[in-house]
């Protein structure tokens, strides 16, 4: 179990061993998800996509349309740093 602290502005630091593991860098996205217990944070990867495959009757066209938002999110983000 890991623990953090939240500063002055809300923000927590997620340690190097847990950004290591899922995959977090720089300009990751996540989701803040609340359940009864509280919440959690979940980086925003193809893996949290593809958990919705197949909901809607689209073929998988859904899935894509929001993983290239997430490409170019990412490379508006790349180009303002």
């Amino acid at each position: 179990m890991e623990t953090a602290v939240v500063t002055s502005k809300g923000q927590i630091v997620v340690s190097a061993r847990i950004r290591k593991k899922f995959g977090i860098k720089k300009g990751t996205r996540v989701t803040i998800i609340e359940d009864q217990h509280g919440f959690f944070v979940r980086p925003l990867d193809k893996k949290y996509f593809e958990q919705f495959a197949g909901i809607l009757p689209v073929k998988g066209k859904a899935t894509k349309a929001l993983a290239e938002e997430q490409r170019k999110d990412r490379k508006h983000e790349d180009t303002r740093s």
